[in-house]
């Protein structure tokens, strides 16, 4: 048993299922949570767009404020830092003689580059650290194959892993947490973060707040109150409203809900209201965040290259700036793709209908680098998640895991099965 242990929250804001949180305690009589403001998450990228946008900014905000009172109703609280998590994870290490840092495993590249780095100057302090993993479904030891041979078709590795493999329980949430006197949070606000406050349109489909008890809350609200998981997989193609989907995408994005405790609410609630295809399809759409996760454990920084994880070029490299601007502002030729980029423009958020018009719009109507595409909606989502966001948006550019190759969607079509009414439409173009 040692003496101190740091927490390092990431994207891993919640008490409940967090086996980061879980072993600090098992291993240690006291225990400090802290999270790190990364000033890079808050630079301009290559491609001119802020890395962190107001939208998620102020989810983030939220989430940390309801993460700080949940830890403070244990005994304990958050203590909040700014810079470099290779200066100040280690600056704590030394005011509270830490002897342990435990923080969520991370597999996207400038993720992993931060954790080496925090590894590297807590082995000078002579300071353990341990990483968990605590992001995905299935964790990457149950998977019946190696990270290296995780087949590149999703269809070939949710069977497999579907038949092979199990999901564990969800870790039960501390009662109570010993920490040294922690002091009052102290966010910094939009503006120290360089980043302009934005209010969510009317409109959109969700007034998002970030925090596990709002996750929670709106599990309860999808799940129970409303039982519209029974009929996931007929609406959640659709475009306008609160309840076509789950939603969660938000929450699991920054950890204030796991996918592993949203798996174990679907089993209970099979048991109170019956299984069917939909209770099964939001299984399934979790599995689709694992595989992206797993691919980018698999290649790393491929995933960020413009011919993405395929050797052959399929998509181009130009980039035409009045194209770009007329695709991010709404005012392209085609009005079904101008609605979906108002309101991700007016609310951070899009349906995934929506996404994969926009992105195959991008870079086949437009012939742009994709790259470019996938870091706008970087700095513009809610619920950007790096895996899912880079790996969804190589997919569409035809560089990543279909196997179909080079999927080209025809807009209008689109347009006509999915806002047939025009009902999305005219509630984005409307003045």
């Amino acid at each position: 048993m040692i003496k101190t242990a740091l927490v390092w929250f990431k994207t891993d804001l919640r008490i409940g299922d967090n086996e980061t949180l879980v072993k600090a305690i098992a291993q240690s009589k006291e225990v400090i949570p802290v999270y790190c403001f990364d000033e890079s998450h808050f630079e301009t990228t290559e491609h001119g767009f802020k890395k962190t946008g107001s939208f998620r900014a102020q989810f983030l905000l939220e989430s940390l404020q309801d993460l700080d009172v949940k830890l403070r109703e244990l005994g304990s609280g958050l203590r909040i830092v700014q810079g470099k998590p290779e200066v100040e994870i280690p600056k704590l290490v030394q005011e509270y003689k830490v002897q342990k840092v435990f923080a969520k495993r991370e597999v996207a590249f400038e993720e992993k580059q931060t954790e080496k780095k925090v590894e590297l100057e807590l082995f000078k302090l002579r300071c353990e650290f341990e990483t968990v993993s605590t992001s995905t479904l299935y964790h990457a030891e149950d998977l019946p194959f190696s990270i290296k041979d995780i087949p590149d078709v999703f269809t070939n590795f949710r069977k497999k892993t579907e038949k092979d493999a199990t999901i564990r329980n969800p870790f039960e949430a501390p009662t109570k947490i010993n920490s040294p006197a922690i002091p009052a949070i102290d966010l910094p606000t939009l503006e120290a973060l360089g980043v302009t406050k934005t209010t969510i349109d009317s409109r959109a489909v969700l007034p998002f707040k970030g925090g596990e008890s709002q996750a929670i809350q709106r599990l309860q609200h999808y799940f129970y109150d409303t039982q519209c998981l029974s009929s996931y997989k007929e609406t959640r193609n659709g475009m306008v409203g609160r309840d076509y989907s789950s939603k969660f995408s938000p929450w699991l994005a920054l950890g204030c809900i796991s996918p592993r405790f949203i798996y174990a609410e679907i089993k209970k609630y099979e048991k109170q209201f019956g299984a069917n295809d939909s209770t099964y399809w939001l299984v399934f759409e979790l599995l689709w965040r694992d595989f992206f996760r797993f691919m980018f454990k698999k290649y790393q920084t491929k995933f960020f290259l413009y011919e993405g994880i395929k050797s052959e070029k399929v998509n181009s490299k130009s980039l035409n700036e009045k194209l770009l601007s007329q695709w991010m502002n709404g005012t392209t030729p085609s009005d079904f793709i101008n609605a979906n980029m108002i309101e991700l423009q007016l609310t951070g958020f899009m349906s995934n209908r929506g996404r994969q018009n926009v992105a195959s719009y991008f870079c086949n109507e437009l012939n742009m680098d994709w790259r470019v595409g996938a870091a706008y909606f970087e700095e513009q989502l809610i619920d950007y998640d790096v895996c899912s966001n880079w790996g969804n948006w190589a997919y569409l550019a035809g560089v990543g895991n279909d196997p179909r190759g080079h999927r080209y969607f025809n807009i209008e079509k689109q347009a006509m099965d999915y806002d047939k009414k025009k009902v999305f439409r005219n509630l984005w173009l409307k003045d």
